[in-house]
């Protein structure tokens, strides 16, 4: 079993809260739109880290993080990626590398907006964990946490951190 911490878009800000929520988890995923290395460097310092460049990401974050993670996690195939739009509504690209790949497990980020569904058409469920920044126009900072075992997802959380102000 390995147990997963899921944000997406910190726009170079960890709130404290992070920790308690993710103190028991195995790895941290990050959706892309980091903001500053020093997330990364902060995240990475306590529990392993993977992650994908947002497109407000530079340089520097574009050399520590890929634009298309796929990856293999407990015999579940994962994609990530920041910008993909939503299941029956993919950016033709994303579609592409859905099809490429063949993640059992998608997530994205970008919206803001959480939401997890299943998307029947490539037989994945479908995560974005909205955002955990104080920059955009969510109400509500968002994280996901959730486990995998032997390629089943289970005990997922939505973990709400407060408002955005």
């Amino acid at each position: 079993m390995k147990r997963i911490g899921l944000l997406s878009d910190t726009h170079g800000f960890v709130d404290p809260k992070i920790y308690k929520h993710f103190k028991d988890v195995d790895e941290i995923w990050h959706a892309g739109d980091v903001g500053t290395l020093d997330v990364i460097d902060e995240l990475r310092a306590f529990k392993p880290l993977r992650g994908v460049y947002g497109n407000i990401d530079g340089a520097e974050i574009r050399t520590e993080f890929k634009e298309v993670e796929s990856f293999t996690c407990e015999g579940l195939k994962v994609m990530m990626i920041h910008i993909a739009g939503k299941p029956g509504r993919y950016q033709n690209r994303v579609d592409e590398k859905i099809r490429e790949h063949q993640p059992k497990l998608f997530i994205c980020g970008h919206s803001h907006i959480l939401l997890v569904k299943m998307d029947p058409n490539f037989d994945m469920l479908w995560m974005n964990p909205g955002a955990c920044g104080y920059k955009g126009f969510h109400q509500v900072k968002t994280l996901l946490r959730f486990a995998i075992t032997e390629g089943r997802i289970h005990d997922l959380e939505v973990i709400e951190l407060g408002k955005r102000v």
